[in-house]
């Protein structure tokens, strides 16, 4: 329990875990048997207690729930640990089980301290401002920005007289040239350093393939290559979010520009994504006072997930710091102001044609935006007659096909069973492949239901 008195909650403990396997290992040391000399909650917002591993010193673990942020003295590279999850999830399933008049031991007094000291510090300046360092000299930073624009610039004119030769020689050789083709084009843009345009060559190699159908999905992608890839070329002339939108599309970095934004910050979703490589972390939040939603990304190198995480169902006063760009979401995580609170109800919605309007208004700035967040209420799950699921209105006048990665996931079945034939509240991300079910809430049921 943290110090307003809120206990997480399974759910919201599991959503955290960096992967199913830290999951089931985290649950098994969700019971009192391996912990002794627990503690926590009051007003130090954090659980402390000590696991008995396999060796004969027990592995001390602590958790503040105000960040959250974790410490365990186990050689685990997980991010939280298993101690850490199992601690938690003894704190949301066993309230006698956690010594809540204990005073902290002096192993975990002294992370505590030091994080409160490193709070103290944040607090007096901007996380710019904190940054450590020596400054990068700015000519030299401006002389490899030119380069690699000029560089960009001569990837986007080649890829333009290829998409010109693949209309001239027709789309049906697109089906005999295999992937081959597209993945020289790919490392061309990878050569020319715009990864973004490398990504969407590689997509289009995989349309051929894709079944029926397949010619206009070709025709379509090649026509938003195009369009970015002539985009970039006249950059210059464009209004500068729209710009910033085409910079990031290619693959440049962005960097929060904007003032911060204070508000009280819903947290709806978070999901991990893996490309081998790199672990891609998704927050979805939504600003209570301010109406505004927001995409936070954090990043870990394989096998390592991303050190942010954030308590899905709960709600957070802090700052995010917004990255520019036309409908752009993207922001960072800022100073946080508290310890989080219950969710007071879903985030205002709408029936789903609302959402068709919100994603083609979404699409007028930014035209290769996959999806956009939105709020669906009073909706009901059902099965189509030709196959898949979708959610439509309870008055049964529309509804809105369920994305093929959300009909293979788990998720769907909760979803179903929570509504049980009923209307419900789904938060998710709506675009031209469909709704991705995240967060759900029921009439007769309180707090949110994660879906990923």
């Amino acid at each position: 329990m943290d110090e307003t008195g809120v206990r997480p909650t399974a759910e919201q403990v599991l959503a955290l875990a960096p992967d199913a396997a830290s999951r089931k290992a985290g649950t098994k040391l969700g019971t009192a048997g391996p912990w002794s000399d627990t503690g926590g909650g009051g007003a130090e917002g954090a659980v402390w207690g000590l696991c008995a591993g396999s060796g004969g010193k027990p592995y001390r673990t602590v958790v503040d729930i105000t960040g959250p942020a974790y410490t365990c003295s186990c050689p685990s590279r997980k991010f939280p640990c298993k101690h850490a999850l199992g601690l938690l999830l003894l704190l949301a399933s066993d309230e006698q089980a956690v010594d809540g008049t204990a005073p902290a031991p002096g192993w975990a007094e002294e992370w505590l301290a030091k994080r409160r000291e490193r709070a103290g510090e944040r607090g007096t300046g901007s996380p710019a401002e904190a940054a450590p360092g020596k400054p990068a000299d700015p000519e030299a930073v401006l002389r490899r920005a030119e380069r690699r624009a000029a560089r960009i610039t001569a990837g986007a004119t080649e890829l333009e007289q290829r998409l010109t030769d693949l209309l001239r020689g027709g789309l049906a050789a697109a089906e005999q040239s295999g992937y081959g083709l597209w993945e020289e084009t790919a490392a061309r843009m990878v050569d020319a350093q715009a990864p973004g345009l490398a990504g969407r060559v590689r997509e289009l190699g995989a349309i051929p393939g894709s079944g029926p159908g397949w010619p206009v999905r070709l025709l379509e992608e090649s026509a938003l290559l195009h369009l970015l890839s002539t985009a970039w070329l006249g950059r210059d002339r464009l209004p500068e979010p729209l710009a910033a939108t085409v910079r990031t599309r290619v693959g440049l970095p962005s960097a929060a520009g904007s003032a911060p934004v204070r508000d009280h910050w819903l947290v709806l979703a978070q999901s991990d994504s893996s490309d081998g490589k790199l672990i891609t972390r998704r927050i979805r939040l939504y600003g209570r006072d301010s109406g505004r939603s927001a995409l936070v990304l954090s990043f870990g190198a394989a096998g390592r997930s991303p050190q942010l995480g954030l308590p899905v169902g709960l709600m957070i006063e802090a700052e995010i710091l917004p990255h520019p760009g036309a409908g752009q979401l993207r922001a960072d995580w800022g100073r946080q102001f508290g310890p989080p609170g219950p969710i007071e109800g879903p985030p205002p919605g709408g029936s789903t044609g609302a959402a068709i309007e919100a994603y083609g208004s979404a699409l007028r700035a930014d035209p290769w935006l996959d999806s956009v967040p939105v709020t669906l209420r009073q909706v009901v799950p059902v099965q189509r007659g030709g196959g898949g699921w979708q959610l439509a209105d309870a008055d049964g006048e529309s509804a809105l096909p369920l994305a093929s990665t959300g009909l293979s996931r788990s998720g769907l079945w909760k979803l179903a069973a929570l509504s049980g034939g009923g209307p419900l509240t789904v938060f998710g991300e709506f675009g031209h492949r469909g709704f991705q079910p995240l967060a759900a809430w029921a009439e007769d049921l309180a707090g949110t239901v994660p879906l990923t």
